[in-house]
């Protein structure tokens, strides 16, 4: 049993993990919450506001390698405190920018920023707490950014229509700056048991080497499911609910909070189902696999009633269960990362699995906007998702069969 003044800290970590997630989901959700609001200001089409979705999702993709590299070697105490700095300065920004061009950058900015949170709150869970009790921190850091999309559209729609979209972003920019400067003088490095194997550094032919393992394709394209699913809710939900629904600007924010808390909901009843199979002495790869074909399978369904729905409610509850479950995998996918790798190496392989999932999910905002640019209807963007959806969950059952060993530069294990 720990001591309790690493308890205290455990917990302290925690909190400030949950509270990272929470601000970097608000940000996250920013722009799809002032969607129309900057679409008729700065007389935006969709298809460029889904352009700079994308940007987002794009930088925040192809910032994941050096990230993964950089946690890996230099840990997260550092590397997560300036990550926060930078997508905070950045989503300030936001808010004092007039055109296209700058709106990019600042969403480069903020996706490369955002990249080693979530990464790095693995590498953190793994470090501190043993292998039979993650599952619920993890689904409590992952639920923290299901509330942050929760909180968003009740609260930036409040501040949107009190004080404009520009003061939104400068004040949600500050709160994330508050957070990066309590996490480094907060947080330290530790490990939960495998420290000298936690000390190994990571070379960059044992890098190279991880794209040998079938098992990390498997997570590669299967988690790019989990993330096309959920960004295209997270960039185009208001937007869906404004145009195909009619709501109001205001009842849109009421509305697109109850999809994001029931798949808060999804994160933490997955923690504890992983928790409970490995105590009962299920393998804990095959379990978490089992988790994650699951919920895609079901988010798939879920997806194809939204595009039937003819109510806003009916919208609401078959999004909220879509939702629920691709949160649900997302959470065991999250896992796997700890129980499929090395101590040293589950920063790497993070990242990896999220650099190549939000390269496939930046295509989703985009896509979605030229589509309604010239449907005027989201049906055949939902019918693609859930496609995608299904074909995720069926990577994960085809290709993720053992853990990744030892790293080589040579031998293939496919």
């Amino acid at each position: 049993m720990q001591p309790a003044h690493l308890r205290a800290l455990r917990v302290s970590v925690l909190s400030l993990l949950v509270l990272g997630g929470i601000v970097n989901f608000l940000d996250r959700s920013a722009l799809s919450i002032a969607n129309t609001t900057i679409r008729a200001d700065l007389h935006f089409s969709a298809t460029q506001i889904g352009a700079l979705l994308s940007a987002f999702s794009l930088a925040y993709g192809l910032a994941q390698i050096p990230a993964g590299w950089l946690l890996d070697r230099y840990g997260a105490r550092f590397i997560l405190s300036a990550g926060m700095m930078l997508w905070s300065m950045a989503q300030m920004a936001t808010g004092l920018v007039s055109g296209f061009a700058s709106l990019v950058l600042t969403r480069i900015g903020l996706g490369a920023g955002e990249a080693p949170f979530l990464p790095g709150g693995v590498k953190v869970i793994h470090d501190w707490y043993e292998v039979r009790e993650r599952g619920l921190p993890m689904g409590i850091l992952n639920a923290s950014t299901t509330l942050g999309q929760a909180f968003a559209p009740p609260l930036l729609t409040l501040m949107l229509l009190h004080y404009g979209w520009r003061s939104m972003f400068v004040v949600i920019g500050l709160l994330g700056i508050v957070i990066a400067l309590a996490w480094y003088p907060v947080y330290r490095e530790h490990n939960s048991g495998e420290s000298e194997q936690a000390k190994q550094t990571l070379s960059l032919a044992e890098w190279r080497g991880l794209f040998r393992h079938r098992t990390v394709w498997g997570m590669m394209l299967g988690f790019s499911g989990v993330n096309y699913t959920a960004w295209l809710y997270l960039a185009w939900l208001p937007g869906y609910l404004e145009a195909t629904h009619h709501l109001s600007l205001a009842r849109t924010g009421w509305f697109a909070a109850i999809p994001f808390l029931m798949g808060s909901i999804g994160m933490l009843v997955n923690g504890v189902i992983a928790d409970a199979c490995v105590r009962r002495g299920a393998d804990p790869l095959r379990s978490r696999k089992a988790l994650i074909v699951f919920g895609m399978v079901c988010s798939a369904g879920c997806t194809l009633l939204v595009s039937h729905a003819s109510t806003s409610v009916g919208a609401v509850v078959a999004i909220g269960l879509a939702l629920f479950f691709i949160h649900f995998a997302g959470t065991s996918a999250w896992g796997l990362v700890q129980v499929a790798t090395t101590a040293h190496l589950v920063g790497s392989v993070g990242t990896i699995q999220n650099f190549c999932s939000f390269l496939f999910a930046s295509v989703a905002p985009v896509l979605t906007g030229w589509i309604l640019d010239r449907t005027h209807s989201f049906h055949i963007a939902l019918v693609i998702c859930s496609c995608v959806t299904f074909l995720g969950a069926v990577a994960y059952l085809v290709m993720v069969q053992k853990p990744i060993d030892a790293p080589s530069s040579t031998t293939p294990s496919f």
